[in-house]
């Protein structure tokens, strides 16, 4: 006889929450979905920008994706899987995030049209990586060789990075900075391109207009002399480059000194100078000029440097000691007695510049440098900002463009030209994943959708006019947002690395393909708070809200 009163078995704690099946698949496309919404209104020339508040009350202003999300403090699982596309995008290139994101969003919302017609989520993202994987081999094909000595061309592709990020006045001139600075880093070994972003340095100061910003051949930094009564200028300066302090180092464990007569104590007092004097007299007579300490440098020890005529900065962050050794070939010395003439780094000029109050150190006219700086210039802080990170996106760009020799039309050209070619392949296959080759087709347009959308444009009328300019064989037909006409990008010169395209298809399929496949959320709660039915995204557990 059965046991009717047979108790439930709980395999998870009383207070978790379990979403299943397509209430899970919805949660998350919803989620996801959110979160390309949320960015897509910044995308293209006429994107909007956003103002984001932190709990500091600190402001942010600026239409670039990844500072986006990151600013959001996105915590839904789904919702992070999205933001990591736009990380992995910046990493890799440094743009096209904002497409990634945008891509990935609409593929999603695709597949839950799919999902309504009883198509298995596992066939869908098969489709999606047949789809991805064509995607690919046809960008490759498409992509227009450019010669690495073609700075017109790489100064078309710099600007159209910047278009539409606050730099409209002077995006010619911050486009020629970018270009000469990536080409003072570049370094060739045959075929093989090397290029160390990481080298080019950007400094903000705010003051001036957008158009003083200038490349700086040598490393700036934001630090002042030591003592007033050091040289302002050097001429022809010989730089050493030291790690260790200049000061009287205090003992590991607490030591006290005894002293009973005042002459000791004034012998104590000469023996400290005495040490002081040595170490200014190593810097000296190695026949430096100047030193960049990066840690202190006593007060008697500056007076002694002033004297000796040296130019002295102190605290220097390691970053700018590796930098200034690059631009100038000096070492880096962590013992000062093992300093020596073999060791000093030369620079043209080393010159402290006043901006207000603050003063700013120049090294410059470094030969052949292989450090340089950008120093940002604008009216406000928000300005000077936004202006950075323009200037970050142009130089992932130049600079991926350089590795491959690679660039493909922007404007929505390159996604119309692909979406044609996709469709091309889905009817050449059987089975349901033709249905989601073409979901993948479609998924592309949004592109050019969104470009006209934010411009105030009717995305039909624009996507029509595409279309068929494409289906005549002009590959890079475009929107020019400006005129709400169709142009040649390539010969309005917008221009776009291969690698943001290649890498945004490729992050956006893996990621919907990947959220595709999760039946089942369980998540842990503590405080009392639970998922709601149908798995919405407010009242959420802690990690699973947005």
């Amino acid at each position: 006889m059965a046991d009717n009163n047979i108790q439930p078995i709980f395999i998870l704690p009383e207070d978790s929450r379990r979403t299943s099946g397509k209430d899970a698949q919805r949660m998350n496309i919803t989620a996801a979905k959110l979160v390309a919404e949320t960015v897509r209104t910044t995308l293209g020339p006429k994107g909007m920008d956003k103002m984001l508040v932190d709990s500091m009350g600190d402001v942010t202003i600026t239409n670039d994706g990844v500072t986006i999300l990151e600013e959001m403090n996105i915590e839904h699982p789904s919702a992070k899987m999205i933001v990591e596309i736009a990380k992995t995008q910046e990493n890799e290139i440094g743009d096209g995030t904002t497409t990634a994101v945008v891509l990935a969003g609409e593929l999603l919302k695709k597949a839950e049209d799919l999902l309504d017609q009883e198509i298995h989520p596992t066939v869908i993202a098969k489709g999606y990586r047949l789809a991805a994987e064509k995607a690919n081999e046809l960008l490759n094909k498409m992509a227009e060789t450019i010669t690495p000595g073609d700075s017109k061309t790489l100064q078309k592709i710099a600007i159209t990075a910047m278009t539409g990020k606050g730099t409209e006045h002077s995006k010619e001139h911050l486009a020629k900075i970018t270009v000469n600075a990536i080409s003072r880093v570049t370094e060739r070994e045959g075929q093989k391109v090397s290029i160390d972003t990481s080298s080019i340095k950007i400094e903000k100061k705010i003051g001036g207009s957008v158009e003083d910003t200038e490349l700086i051949e040598g490393v700036v930094i934001d630090k002042e002399r030591v003592h007033s009564g050091m040289p302002r200028l050097i001429i022809n300066s010989k730089i050493a480059l030291v790690d260790c302090a200049l000061e009287i180092k205090s003992t590991e464990t607490d030591a006290k000194i005894s002293i009973s007569d005042p002459e000791k104590m004034q012998a104590f007092l000469d023996m400290e100078e005495s040490m002081l004097r040595k170490m200014v007299d190593k810097v000296v007579n190695s026949g430096a000029n100047v030193l960049f300490c990066q840690k202190g440098i006593d007060d008697l020890a500056q007076h002694f440097l002033a004297k000796k005529g040296v130019f002295a900065a102190r605290r220097v962050k390691k970053s700018d000691m590796e930098l200034i050794a690059k631009a100038t070939n000096a070492k880096i010395v962590s013992n000062l007695q093992d300093l020596s003439s073999s060791d000093l780094g030369k620079a043209g000029t080393i010159e402290e510049v006043k901006f207000g109050d603050e003063g700013m150190t120049y090294v410059k006219d470094c030969k052949n440098a292989k450090a340089v700086t950008i120093l940002i210039r604008g009216g406000t802080e928000h300005i000077v900002d936004e202006v950075k990170r323009a200037m970050q996106d142009a130089i992932g760009d130049v600079a991926a463009t350089l590795k491959n020799n690679k660039a493909v039309g922007g404007a929505g050209a390159t996604e119309v030209e692909l979406a044609r070619g996709i469709r091309q392949y889905a009817d050449s296959l059987s089975g349901r994943e033709q249905l989601a080759v073409r979901a993948f087709a479609d998924a592309m347009e949004i592109i050019p959708r969104t470009l006209a959308e934010n411009a105030g444009l009717d995305p039909i009328d624009v996507l029509t006019d595409l279309k068929s300019k494409h289906d005549k064989n002009i590959k890079w037909a475009g929107i020019n947002v400006f005129t709400g006409k169709v142009m040649d990008a390539w010969k309005e010169g917008v221009l776009e690395p291969l690698k943001i395209k290649t890498q945004a298809v490729s992050s956006a399929a893996e990621v919907a393909c990947m959220i595709l496949r999760i039946d089942d959320v369980i998540a842990s709660s503590s405080g009392g708070r639970n998922m709601p039915p149908g798995g919405g995204m407010g009242g959420m557990p802690p990690g699973m809200g947005m």
